[in-house]
């Protein structure tokens, strides 16, 4: 069993304090390409929600009121072992949650691999674009826990149905940089990295100042092309 998640919380990762304030998870049996409804708990986060947050998901601290602990509504997720867990930009939930010991996999990183062609890669832009058929009720509202672990099932569930990609596959992408398919900056911005000059892609890897994930998409198109 698949385990897809999404937690809605107070900030981004950085944000001092921020906190885990909704759970969403939803199963998804490979075998038998079948997706259970979503379930979701709201959790403590433990402080108030700020503005910026609530515009998000609009969660407010009158709907927290009672809510269980976050650590009650972690372990939820690990009730019946799962193979692994799953979400979309793994990185945030990771963030929050280590997963106890349970390797994952991230749809986004999967997507880029497998549909580097699509004109975005976040979970709702990939259920109209890939015409994945869900239920509406449970696909709503998005920033919703429940309803995003829900699309994110369905991006899994047609990632494994392309053929191209194993589970191990995707946990072993999930653990690298994101594969961008287009350039995101500079004099480039907009064009396949493919296109990309030699010389420019050896600046970004030993000249320049870009992040470790951009270095790596340029190292990666250099050694595509000494394979080649």
């Amino acid at each position: 069993m698949i385990r897809v998640v999404d937690f809605e919380t107070t900030g981004m990762p950085e944000d001092d304090g921020a906190a885990i304030c909704e759970i969403g998870w939803c199963d998804v049996d490979l075998d038998r390409a079948s997706i259970l409804p979503p379930e979701s708990v709201l959790v403590d986060p433990g402080i108030k929600m700020p503005a910026q947050a609530q515009a998000v998901h609009h969660i407010s601290d009158e709907d927290l009121a009672g809510a269980i602990p976050c650590d009650v509504g972690l372990h939820k997720l690990t009730i019946g072992e799962p193979e692994y867990f799953v979400a979309h930009n793994a990185k945030f939930e990771q963030a929050f949650f280590a997963g106890a010991g349970i390797p994952w996999i991230c749809t986004y990183k999967v997507a880029l691999r497998l549909w580097p062609e699509a004109p975005s890669h976040s979970n709702q832009v990939l259920r109209y674009w890939l015409g994945l058929v869900v239920d509406p009720e449970l696909a709503m509202p998005p920033h919703r826990a429940g309803p995003d672990a829900y699309v994110t099932a369905h991006i899994l569930l047609r990632a494994f149905e392309t053929g191209k990609a194993t589970l191990d596959d995707m946990a072993r992408w999930s653990s690298g940089p994101p594969l961008l398919p287009r350039v995101t900056f500079g004099k480039h911005r907009g064009a396949d990295w493919d296109d990309v000059p030699a010389d420019y892609l050896e600046w970004i890897v030993f000249k320049s100042e870009m992040d470790n994930d951009i270095k790596a998409n340029a190292r990666h198109h250099l050694k595509k092309r000494s394979a080649s």
